[in-house]
């Protein structure tokens, strides 16, 4: 599979440092720099800063979730996502945050909700190869989901197999059992009686031993095999 793009925003022409307290845009330049280096959960915090010092800083709140996509987080990115398309924001920027919105989803497996964020995505931004590109992935992941599941329906007594295989174990154990029960039993005088023939043949045999002559055998003794 394509390496699934996903977009940041580090300058927004719409935007400028004027629009921001300086401490949050300083805030959200770290977060940038650390998001740059690997370092995503340094990220999230930077950007929940500069948030905490201007709530309507745009690009801190998109940048945070990129940091929450890249830790596996997609839940809450998902959340920051569509909560930031309730600003009043210009059609790139949409695209961008309907594409992103599409990752998290298809990373959650929500094929169907992922495929409308792509398409979504596109209305506001139609030449993006990769919003395509990504939209054509969920729509193969949609259709393979569903053909799992079709499956399953068309085979109910699959999930029953494990359950039939133990059933049957049980029943062969349980014969095994009444095969042991139906053995017959000898009383204690009989097994006393055999056990002192065998200590008596036993020693027949070392007394018999101890007048021959033992011829010891040269060489290695092979295993069987």
């Amino acid at each position: 599979m394509k390496h699934i793009k996903i977009y940041t925003i580090s300058f927004l022409t719409m935007l400028t440092v004027s629009a921001f307290p300086q401490t949050a845009e300083k805030l959200v330049r770290k977060g940038n720099t650390l998001y740059k280096s690997g370092k995503y959960k340094d990220a999230e915090v930077a950007y929940k800063k500069s948030l905490a010092k201007d709530s309507t800083n745009v690009r801190g709140k998109f940048n945070m979730g990129d940091a929450l996509y890249k830790q596996g987080n997609y839940e809450k990115a998902i959340q920051n996502f569509q909560n930031l398309l309730e600003n009043k924001l210009d059609n790139k920027t949409k695209a961008k945050i309907y594409h992103n919105l599409g990752n998290s989803l298809l990373q959650s497996k929500k094929y169907e909700q992922s495929i409308e964020a792509y398409k979504n995505a596109l209305r506001n931004n139609p030449n993006d190869n990769d919003t395509k590109y990504n939209l054509s992935y969920a729509m193969k992941m949609l259709k393979k989901q569903q053909q799992q599941q079709q499956q399953q329906c068309n085979n109910p007594n699959k999930k029953n197999e494990k359950k039939d295989q133990n059933k049957e174990q049980n029943k062969e154990q349980d014969k095994e059992k009444q095969q042991q029960q139906q053995k017959p039993q000898i009383s204690k005088e009989d097994a006393e009686r055999m056990l002192n023939a065998l200590n008596n043949k036993d020693k027949n045999m070392q007394d018999k031993l101890k007048n021959e002559k033992v011829v010891p055998v040269k060489g290695t003794v092979e295993k069987d095999w």
